[in-house]
């Protein structure tokens, strides 16, 4: 089993939730399944490029016209793309850690996500065949923290949704959210609690990922 673990937290461990719920989480699946192969993306060290033009033309322009031939210029867009599809591509679960800032992703995590959702490298997309996923992703699994607390469909909530519809846009359907709320101790006097079940849940998830079969 490939893991690809991305992290959009600029916080050491100690002071970051969704940290210490990644800890959890992947403390037990290695315990669990000690073969599981893990990349590590930190996107503060592997820091995005903003989403581009010459981007968008090296990836939408073949799509609307077969015979587009890139520019040098566009062709050197991809390069950051390239070497994250690849870890992408090859990964049979996603696992995104990350708190929620104003509402929704870190900037930098939807920049990431900008430069791997590209037609031709993780999807193809046609009128005939709609879109098909090139990849080999079956789950993802989102580890969150939020100083508030977000209910189901809470519609202050842009993080999940952003995540659900971008991916299952190219195929992945199958999406787990550990999510710690209520991690601002300024208005919740039960933020330790609420991190005790977030990690709780993170090590039953990692139990679930490891019996899965590939």
């Amino acid at each position: 089993m490939n893991i690809l673990h991305v992290c959009a937290n600029p916080k050491p461990t100690e002071e970051s939730i969704s940290k210490q719920i990644a800890s959890a989480f992947f403390g037990k699946l290695i315990e669990l399944k000690p073969e599981v192969e893990l990349v590590n993306v930190d996107l503060y060290d592997e820091k995005p490029p903003f989403y581009s033009y010459d981007l968008y033309k090296r990836a939408w322009y073949p799509v609307f016209n077969e015979g587009y031939e890139p520019s040098k210029v566009e062709e050197m867009s991809l390069n950051y793309a390239t070497g994250q599809i690849e870890k992408f591509n090859a990964a049979d679960v996603l696992v995104l850690t990350m708190p929620m800032w104003n509402y929704s992703v870190p900037a930098i995590m939807k920049a990431w996500i900008d430069q791997i959702l590209l037609p031709g490298h993780t999807f193809s997309i046609s009128k005939e065949d709609g879109v098909q996923g090139l990849h080999n992703i079956k789950r993802i699994v989102m580890l969150v923290s939020s100083g508030g607390i977000y209910k189901e469909d809470d519609d202050r909530d842009a993080l999940t949704r952003q995540i659900r519809h971008g991916f299952e846009f190219i195929g992945i359907n199958e999406i787990d959210v550990v999510w710690a709320e209520g991690q601002n101790p300024l208005f919740f006097d039960n933020s330790e609690e609420n991190k005790a079940v977030a990690m709780e849940a993170a090590t039953e998830v990692a139990e679930e990922i490891a019996e899965i079969e590939l």
